[in-house]
Parts: structure tokens; C-alpha cells; sequence
């Protein structure tokens, strides 16, 4: 069995892994190819799935999935170029563990707001 990284370390596997996906937008790229999984989606139709990103931080996100072996990225040769994304086996089981954190946010997420609208309530502004 291999031994646990320690959180605390900069060499952490685990701190290292949240770096790379521990955003909205990863989660939500990751989630969108998974449902798709074997299948593939167009750039297009990923930012059209994606409210809110930006056409730059779709393709930042999708070459740092791609570069980590979680998705696969192919290219049709038409004009223009016609892109494709399909999550792999690896970024596939990569959805799981996302999945529980959705869950876990749809649970939570209100009492989260709660304590931070109390805290802010009685709480001066950094600062001042």
C-alpha cells in the first residue's frame, strides 16, 4: 500500500490534484464530457454547457485536463477546424469524486451562506 501524502506538504498528491481541478470550471468541463463519455462534444457545444466561461478559459481549462490525461482532444481538418473533447478512462473515474462534492455542495451550500451572512453581520470589513 502506497503511504498517504501529508496535506501539509507541498509535494501532497492530494494538494496537488486540488490545484489542478479544485475549480468550477474543471468540475463543470469534467462533468459535461463524463455524461458524454465514450462519446465526444465539440468546443462549442462545451462553452454553450458551460454559462459564464469565457471562450480563453474554456480552452486554458481543456489544455490542462488534456496535458493531465483526463481528455482527449481531436481535430478535424476542415476549415475552420472543427475540435473535439472526450473525457478518458482516467478523467471518467475522476467524476465520481466530483459528483459527491456537487452533492455535498447542494446539501450544505445553504447553511454555508448562513454562517458567512451572520459572521458578516457582526464582523467589521478587514481593514477597517
Amino acid at each position: 500500500m502506497k503511504p498517504r501524502g501529508d496535506l501539509f506538504s507541498p509535494a501532497c498528491p492530494t494538494r496537488n490534484l486540488l490545484d489542478r481541478v479544485g475549480d468550477k470550471w474543471t468540475s463543470m468541463a469534467v462533468k459535461v464530457l463524463a455524461e458524454a463519455f465514450p462519446g465526444e462534444v465539440r468546443f462549442a457545444e462545451l462553452r454553450r454547457r458551460m454559462p459564464g466561461i469565457s471562450q480563453k478559459m474554456l480552452s486554458v481549462t481543456l489544455r490542462g485536463l488534456t496535458r493531465d490525461g483526463l481528455v482527449a482532444r481531436r481535430v478535424e481538418d476542415t476549415v475552420p477546424p472543427s475540435v473535439y473533447y472526450r473525457v478518458t478512462a482516467l478523467g471518467h473515474s475522476l467524476d465520481g469524486p466530483l459528483a459527491a462534492l456537487r452533492d455535498w455542495a447542494e446539501e450544505n451550500m445553504s447553511e454555508i451562506d448562513e454562517h458567512g451572512r451572520a459572521w458578516d453581520a457582526v464582523t467589521p470589513p478587514a481593514g477597517s
